[in-house]
């Protein structure tokens, strides 16, 4: 039977010696698949004792992060769906501040400290901010996971360094850190910690391993009975099974699903009826079918025959319709509906009545500015799709862009793609490995970098150069250069000089866009498409620079060539005499 990630869990929380408990705490434990795709939530919430509202700031961030974490998109890395929900709901609790009675005095409005720990697959990620601990525990010693941002002014006095709703702006501390079976954290306000010696809570554990939250009420008393003034809450989380890494739900859809035979026209084959074949490589088979149900023309990608025995291009084929059904944007491949259960092994997508960006290069091959424009606008308008789901693309090239006859562009196949939220599962070897296409792909692809949203905007500036100049930018050069001091040897051939009107800072934003290093590219592709459009000042400024700093290897070419043959002239005078 595959394995599950498993937990015992233990809690308690007491008033103590106050009037009411504003700390708040909770699990969330779902079933799959969310089980797999989300993990587990813990979180523990400390009001502030000057505040009379601090317990509700309190709930709200424990129930945002059991709650609302979940309805993040499971494209999203945990680091990600965390932050925005937990900055979400700061930016609630400082408005619910600011809109009270306690809107000139922050310490008695909204206001609460939070640390969280989501553990998913082999890993557990903790999140913080305040004066909550998080801590693991090593047989009798605890090591302290998060840093208190507690300020002290003096012995007796202090206050709270970062905390929700105290600003528009939160500050998250994070941290990921690989688990294994039988680890043990404990979860404390510092009620607890504070009272709570090392040696008593590590023996109230041990004396009660199989009844946590008696463990944990033990913990609670023991600091309680040392003179805790505070409200106390402890939650104790054992690891007790971690999932097999390898047991993704592409691998549950797999084994479920039969490999397809080799489709004939006018053949039946799950619902459909085979037209013809449009595309086959050693990738996949691709065919035009009509959906017996609907009457629709869809178009039916099958698995290649040569790779079959191959488990993980399987898993990154059934990952094409994961995607697809997950981004909703004119610019990139619908899904086909699925109307009845599936028996095979493929994936069924919308047929574009079109040509691929390679067949309309061939066919227009010195196409205007203007055009060019209105393509690559809409490529990045795809990928945007994409980026917004920390997902990307990784293979973006001529042959996966089509052209409809309405001149509507969509990005096509997603087999190479990268979703944040399914690699921060997979085993390390795995996650770094070049799947794109080689004259497209970013330098740091061939460094053995995982992609970045910066490395599609290198490929969309590869394209955009090649239809202004019917060539790519470093050559085949890109490929060979796999160390940084040969990627930094990378020479631009500029696309002006060519037989049309391109305006010199059209070519510089293309250089920008198509830098060998990542971070000198643009931060956004909004601003590359702007830039297409509108001429940046520092490219005009750069344009009237002198042809040393411009182009200094021309430069010392151009010496050289006069020089040479100022010599020559020289010697043959000479000759002559």
């Amino acid at each position: 039977m595959r394995s599950q990630l498993k937990i015992s869990v233990g809690q308690h929380s007491d008033k103590g010696r106050k009037q009411t408990n504003q700390d708040f705490h909770g699990i969330c434990v779902p079933q799959e698949p969310q089980l797999g795709s989300k993990g587990i939530a813990v979180a523990i919430a400390d009001g502030i004792s000057s505040s009379l509202v601090s317990h509700i700031a309190s709930q709200s961030a424990v129930a945002a992060i059991l709650q609302d974490y979940y309805c993040t998109s499971d494209a999203w890395s945990v680091k990600t769906s965390i932050e925005r929900v937990v900055v979400a709901t700061n930016s609630w609790l400082h408005a619910q501040t600011r809109q009270s009675q306690y809107h000139l005095d922050q310490d008695r409005g909204y206001v609460c400290t939070l640390s969280a720990m989501v553990i998913k697959s082999t890993t557990a990620h903790l999140f913080h901010v305040g004066d909550a601990r998080i801590y693991q525990l090593h047989g009798k010693r605890l090591e302290q996971l998060t840093n208190d941002h507690r300020v002290w002014v003096s012995r007796e006095q202090s206050y709270l360094g970062r905390a929700l709703g105290i600003n528009p702006q939160l500050e998250i501390d994070y941290r990921a850190l690989q688990v294994e079976p039988g680890d043990l954290f404990l979860l404390a306000t510092d009620g607890v910690y504070e009272y709570a010696s090392a040696d008593g809570i590590a023996a109230a554990i041990a004396s009660h391993a199989n009844d946590l939250d008696r463990a944990a009420r033990s913990i609670v008393e023991e600091a309680c009975r040392q003179g805790s003034p505070d409200n106390l809450t402890v939650q104790l989380v054992r690891i007790d099974a971690l999932p097999d890494p390898q047991a993704s739900e592409m691998v549950r859809q797999r084994g479920a699903l039969r490999l397809p035979p080799l489709l004939e026209p006018r053949m039946m084959f799950d619902g459909y009826r085979i037209i013809r074949e449009v595309h086959a490589s050693s990738r996949s088979h691709v065919y035009l079918a009509v959906d017996g149900d609907t009457g629709e023309h869809v178009v039916l990608k099958t698995p290649s025959i040569d790779l079959r025995d191959d488990q993980a291009y399987l898993e990154r084929f059934l990952m094409e319709e994961w995607i697809a059904r997950r981004i909703n944007s004119a610019h990139v491949l619908k899904p086909g509906r699925q109307t009845r259960k599936r028996n095979f092994l493929y994936v069924a997508t919308e047929f574009i009545e079109g040509q691929t960006l390679s067949q309309w290069m061939i066919d227009h091959p010195q196409p205007d500015l203007d055009t060019v424009r209105r393509i690559v606008e809409q490529i990045a308008r795809g990928l945007r799709a994409f980026h917004r789901l920390e997902m990307v693309h990784q293979d973006l090239r001529p042959d996966n862009i089509m052209i409809d006859s309405s001149g509507t562009v969509k990005i096509i196949d997603f087999g190479a793609t990268s979703v944040a939220g399914i690699v921060e599962s997979a085993p390390p070897a795995e996650r770094c490995h070049l799947l794109g296409t080689a004259q497209y792909a970013a330098p740091e692809y061939f460094l053995g970098e995982p992609g970045t949203p910066r490395s599609d905007l290198f490929s969309l500036g590869v394209i955009a150069y090649q239809m202004l100049a019917g060539r790519l930018p470093y050559g085949a050069q890109v490929a060979k250069a796999r160390t940084a001091a040969a990627q930094r040897r990378l020479q631009y051939d500029g696309a002006l000089g060519m037989n049309r009107k391109i305006p010199a800072w059209v070519d510089e934003a293309i250089r920008k866009a198509v830098h060998p290093d990542p971070r000198k590219r643009y931060d956004a592709l909004s601003e590359f498409v702007f830039d297409l459009h509108h001429p940046n000042r520092a490219f005009l400024n750069r344009a009237r620079l002198p042809l040393i700093e411009r182009h200094p290897v021309a430069f010392w070419k151009g010496v050289s060539f006069v020089l040479t043959t100022l010599l020559l002239a020289s010697l043959l005078r000479s000759a002559f005499r």
